[in-house]
């Protein structure tokens, strides 16, 4: 089984350091291209704002980006980097945007701020964990079925949907650790009629 760390959902969150307006914009990406056009998107909605320092990390190809965006070098970029990397999420992108408010924050400030607008910005989007799949399908009778509906999560996989024509087909995922002993239990619920099929293999969130 294959896990990773990602975030779950778009999020944006702020906050004000010395009159400095910081805003931790969070996204879920699965490419370079998507990363991309996220950070566009939000120095396109913060068109006016004295910085925005970006980072990201994608787990194919394990590649990892940043930009100070005019701050001094070292002082935005790596720092919001640096959180995704200690924090283990991949698939990631954030943005930190700021509205100058006046006042100096100085280099160490500046690295707390921006690792600061980042780490809410993660909090605010939710870090879940990915993990590999078996993804499958299993036909029974329509007597049969509110059995292997529960039988399925109790033995830890989880329904995606079912198809009522002649027979019910059920869709599920599961863990390839789990999948070995459920279909011993689908055997023996089913006197050895219905058998799983898998269709193929998938990352879903853990639960």
């Amino acid at each position: 089984m294959v896990t990773y760390q990602t975030v779950e959902k778009e999020a944006i969150a702020e906050f004000t350091e010395k009159r400095s307006r910081f805003i931790g914009c969070a996204k879920p990406v699965k490419t370079e291209e998507e990363a991309v056009a996220f950070i566009n998107s939000v120095k396109s909605k913060n068109w006016n704002a004295t910085h925005n320092v970006y980072a990201y990390s994608i787990r194919e190809g394990q590649v990892k980006r940043y930009s100070d965006d005019g701050e001094p070098q070292g002082t935005a970029g790596i720092p919001v980097l640096d959180v995704l990397v200690k924090s283990g999420v991949v698939d990631t992108a954030v943005v930190v945007t700021r509205y100058f408010g006046g006042i100096l924050l100085g280099a160490g400030g500046l690295v707390r701020a921006y690792s600061h607008g980042a780490s809410i910005a993660l909090e605010q989007a939710g870090v879940i964990t990915m993990r590999t799949c078996l993804m499958a399908e299993v036909c029974c009778d329509y007597s049969q079925y509110g059995r292997l509906s529960v039988l399925i999560p109790e033995s830890g996989g989880t329904v995606d949907h079912a198809d009522f024509t002649d027979c019910v087909k059920i869709s599920f995922h599961m863990s390839d650790e789990d999948m070995h002993a459920f279909e011993q239990k689908l055997a023996d619920a089913t006197s050895g009629q219905s058998k799983a099929e898998i269709t193929g293999e998938k990352f879903f969130k853990f639960l």
